[in-house]
């Protein structure tokens, strides 16, 4: 169990980590498609070495965040809607506590994705430069590496801790996944993603 320092204590699930300021600084990371950057629920290695997709979509999620639970059926959406298209969506379970079983349980309440990858080092936090669940972030592959072309929040739903719209305005990773397909600017998310805190490696059990 994380202890109430390492959840920032039950009441405080929810918080924004990311100032808009700093969004408006975009570092582009790059990695070799060919190393591996987790495991899947069967404890295999997963590489990007094979993929042929146009782009790969990142969505960092977590069992226990209500607000990224929130935003499975989102997620889910977007991936009937670009699959065809050969879009590639990932979705990433980076929290110490996620382990198989409990990724399968999660999973089981929202039936669809075909990848789950569960970052065990958290080398695709780093590499993404995430911070919250939900959160997510596109890679471009090229030249056997993949280039971040988008990280953020997926849509301006929640305006803060506690303030959340009817619905949303500006679909923003919609946006940057559709400005890829026609090989255009990808726009950036225009605010910080609200939601659950990471929890770093080595202190969850603290």
């Amino acid at each position: 169990m994380r202890s109430l320092t390492a959840r920032r204590s039950h009441a405080a699930w929810y918080v924004v980590t990311l100032s808009f300021a700093a969004l408006l600084v975009f570092h582009c990371a790059v990695f070799a498609a060919n190393a591996p950057y987790g495991i899947d629920l069967d404890g295999h290695a997963v590489t990007l070495a094979a993929s042929t997709a146009p782009a790969i979509v990142l969505f960092f999620t977590a069992s226990d965040c209500p607000i990224a639970n929130r935003y499975e059926p989102e997620i889910l959406r977007l991936e009937r809607e670009f699959g065809p298209s050969g879009i590639e969506f990932w979705w990433v379970y980076p929290n110490p506590e996620d382990t198989a079983a409990v990724i399968r349980r999660h999973q089981a309440q929202f039936p669809g994705s075909a990848h789950v990858v569960r970052d065990t080092e958290q080398s695709l936090v780093h590499a993404a430069h995430t911070t919250v669940t939900p959160e997510a972030a596109i890679f471009i592959p090229h030249n056997g590496a993949l280039r971040e072309v988008y990280r953020g929040r997926i849509d301006d739903r929640y305006i803060a801790f506690g303030q959340e719209r009817p619905a949303a305005m500006r679909h923003e990773l919609e946006n940057a996944i559709a400005a890829v397909l026609a090989k255009h600017s990808v726009p950036q998310p225009g605010g910080p993603p609200v939601g659950c805190s990471i929890v770093p490696l080595g202190i969850q059990n603290q």
